[in-house]
């Protein structure tokens, strides 16, 4: 037999494995043993912390004959032909790629059915938010009244992008991120269980670079047992795996930095390039740490909320004793915009040089002078800012003063300039009146004949719209209204259309309004219709695409039309 993924083989079978989520599970049980099933549930959270999982859970468990304090018995007909795939009354949509308005339909007609074994009929649909805004409005009615047998588990990382209307129809159960001291505990349960030889300062880092997901973790378990076959999984081992680096190399760094030492700060650099780390990770963990530093030296009784282990809680506490917080809040700034442009840089490694020596040496990276500064001082005078709160050193100060001939013969003449206007107000010799916005000239209007324009140019206009918005329109019948407007119509099939819904998004609408605008230099009103039914479609919303012109010519002139 093939190998199973640690994330696949160990995923939870009852409530009793599942982690993290309490609050979630005991709501659960407490329903199936009181029979209080509701109909239609909505999970939420972050990936890998038990949504699917706590879904397929709850389908069993609806349908166990002999269930065990609201878990699954797994011994029953039900649970076995559930756990072999024979059951056909749980049933598992992705929305990500099933999310038209013929997939719920096909939903809706299924729902007709009692189910054929166990007491419900189960629909989990994951990743719902994918689903299109006529896919919604078709499973509405359905979510609100479905039978009785029939129960929605609806999952989705984005409840935000839900219709407030299909939110109202469901209980929603929000999944926690799970805690480090939590997936650390599951990662050494299924170690033991594998018979694996890990460090428990591995498996600590791993969990904490699970970021809450106990999936991911599991993947990094995986993927560092793999990378050290036979061997004790150690720390230093799972740093090489993962291109992470240890936490040693952050106090170094942060002290190098604080020292204004420019060489061992960027030779700590070097190092962690040459190691082959992943500097946009390295980043990370560096604000981590120095997040950690900040707490420290705020006040001891957040030492448990300070996700370090115990060996290096030393350093990072004298650390924290010999930095100011003002300077641990700077370097939590400057690293933190760092974050964005990493992201997107091809050259981190000289983003990062960059940001150390600023920080290192922040008096010497002073912005450039503002020009609401101090007359005197902008002109190379001597202003006296030793008493000024937050005031740079002597030295700062001197190397950012501008102090040359050219600005001084540009300043007077300024104010020069100044003392003259002030004389014309006082004198009355001219008004000061308040600027005009200038705006933008409306388009004009177009006629008929712009719209036929359109039509003559309908490639060069489908050519420059987003290529999802011209396959929305492609399928539409163009035609033009009796007072000279562009029409374009869809088909209705069972009174929806999704690509209508999407083409007559106000967002949409705009941007197609902007390119025939573009392309006609006017203002090209469009009417977005749907037809009931082809006779509809035909007696109603000529198709101008079919038009063909021609040029009759004549003794006088040549006149253009269409046939």
């Amino acid at each position: 037999m093939s190998y199973t993924a640690l994330y696949r083989k160990f995923r939870p079978v009852s409530f009793d494995d599942v982690k993290g989520q309490d609050h979630i599970v005991t709501t659960l049980r407490n329903q199936i043993k009181s029979d209080r099933i509701g109909h239609a549930y909505l999970f939420c959270g972050t990936r890998g912390t038990g949504k699917t999982t706590v879904a397929k859970i709850l389908a069993r468990s609806v349908n166990c004959e002999t269930p065990v304090n609201g878990s699954p018995c797994g011994e029953c007909p039900t649970c076995q032909a559930i756990k072999s795939g024979a059951a056909l009354n749980i049933i598992e949509i992705d929305a990500a790629s099933n999310n038209g308005v013929d997939n719920v339909r096909e939903i809706i007609d299924e729902v007709a059915y009692s189910p054929t074994m166990g007491r419900y009929k189960v629909y989990i649909i994951d990743e719902v938010h994918m689903l299109s805004k006529g896919a919604f409005n078709a499973l509405l009615k359905t979510l609100e009244e479905p039978p009785e047998y029939v129960i929605f588990i609806l999952a989705t990382t984005e409840p935000n992008a839900l219709p407030v209307t299909i939110l109202s129809r469901c209980q929603r159960y929000d999944f926690h991120r799970i805690t480090i001291e939590t997936i650390q505990g599951r990662l050494r349960t299924v170690c033991d269980e594998e018979g694996l030889s890990v460090d428990d300062k591995a498996l600590r880092y791993i969990a904490k670079m699970g970021d809450g997901s106990m999936r991911d973790a599991l993947s990094l378990l995986d993927q560092c047992i793999a990378f050290h076959i036979g061997e004790t999984l150690t720390y230093d081992h799972a740093l090489d795996v993962l291109g992470a680096v240890d936490t040693s190399v952050f106090d170094r760094l942060i002290n190098a930095v604080y020292d204004h030492d420019v060489v061992a700060s960027l030779n700590l650099l070097q190092d962690v390039v040459e190691q082959g780390r992943e500097l946009s990770q390295f980043n990370n963990d560096l604000i981590w740490y120095v997040r950690s530093i900040m707490l420290a030296s705020t006040d001891t009784g957040l030492d448990e909320i300070i996700d370090i282990n115990t060996d290096d809680m030393a350093a990072l506490k004298a650390t924290a004793a010999r930095i100011d917080s003002e300077t641990v809040m700077r370097y939590i700034r400057e690293l933190s915009e760092l974050t964005s442009q990493l992201r997107y840089s091809p050259q981190k490694r000289i983003l990062l040089e960059v940001t150390l020596i600023r920080m290192c040496k922040p008096g010497e990276f002073t912005a450039a002078p503002s020009l609401t500064a101090d007359p005197a001082a902008a002109a190379g005078g001597s202003v006296d800012m030793s008493s000024a709160p937050g005031a740079p050193a002597p030295a700062a100060t001197a190397a950012s003063a501008v102090d040359s001939a050219e600005f001084r013969v540009l300043f007077d003449g300024l104010k020069a300039r100044i003392s003259m206007l002030e004389e014309k107000l006082a004198s009355g010799s001219f008004s000061v009146k308040e600027d005009t916005p200038i705006k933008e000239a409306p388009r004009p209007e177009a006629l008929p004949e712009d719209v036929e324009y359109v039509n003559n140019h309908w490639k060069e206009f489908m050519d420059s719209l987003p290529v999802n918005l011209s396959i929305y329109i492609s399928e539409a019948r163009r035609g033009i209204t009796q007072d000279g407007r562009l029409e374009l119509t869809w088909l209705a099939v069972n009174g929806l259309n999704t690509n209508f819904d999407r083409a007559s998004d106000p967002t949409n609408r705009d941007i197609i309004d902007e390119t025939l605008s573009e392309l006609t230099g006017k203002h090209v009103d469009v009417v977005y219709t749907l037809a009931h039914d082809k006779r509809d479609l035909e007696e109603h919303h000529f198709d101008i695409s079919q038009l063909i012109t021609v040029e009759i010519e004549t003794e006088d002139e040549t006149a253009t039309g269409y046939v």
